[in-house]
């Protein structure tokens, strides 16, 4: 079994089995395993099942795609490795790796570890509450970590289209103005 466990605090613990080829991942519903996170993009990635291993495709999300803290459009991520999504942490879990990093190796006049009796699955769902009125007050997010450049991590995406809009009405407007002053001039010089 090949599943990935959130390790972020507000979600510790929700996992998802990856059974499937492939599992898109994202903040909306429409995701095989949503995450409700703002800082997760709606369709953030992909993890494809490829025999035993994961690789994970990043969907041009917002805030990027990483492994072990390094950015990825496509890659392979390896058991107890760390997977963010924006601000969310997930680690690979297999049957055959254990939950922590390994230790160093045992050797040979080392006894053997007694074997440690497997404790039922807690099936408990940690939900996020949603927003809070003191966030929608707030402007909601609280400023991130910055980068080199002074720039904020996590940014929101320029509306590119919106933009072209407002251009494009702003000179509409300006031309109707001009036609309006055009013929108003030339009703007076006939009168």
């Amino acid at each position: 079994m090949v599943k990935l466990v959130i390790q972020t605090q507000s979600m510790m613990g929700r996992s998802h089995e990856l059974n499937v080829e492939c599992t898109p991942i994202g903040r909306l519903e429409d995701n095989a395993f949503q995450i409700a996170d703002p800082s997760v993009s709606s369709h953030h990635c992909e993890a494809h099942l490829r025999g035993a291993e994961v690789f994970i495709r990043d969907l041009n999300s917002t805030n990027g795609t990483f492994i072990n803290d390094a950015r990825v459009m496509e890659s392979v991520l390896k058991p107890g490795q760390m997977l963010r999504l924006g601000q969310i942490e997930l680690k690979l879990e297999t049957d055959a790796s254990p939950a922590t990093p390994p230790s160093a190796p045992a050797t040979a006049a080392a006894p053997p570890a007694p074997a440690t009796p497997k404790r039922p699955v807690d099936s408990t769902m940690i939900m996020p509450r949603g927003i809070s009125l003191s966030d929608l007050e707030g402007g909601g997010r609280k400023p991130g970590p910055s980068t080199a450049t002074g720039s904020r991590m996590f940014s929101k995406k320029r509306n590119i289209v919106g933009q072209y809009f407002w251009i494009a009405a702003g000179i509409v407007i300006a031309i109707i103005i001009g036609l309006i002053f055009f013929i108003i001039s030339l009703a007076s010089n006939h009168h």
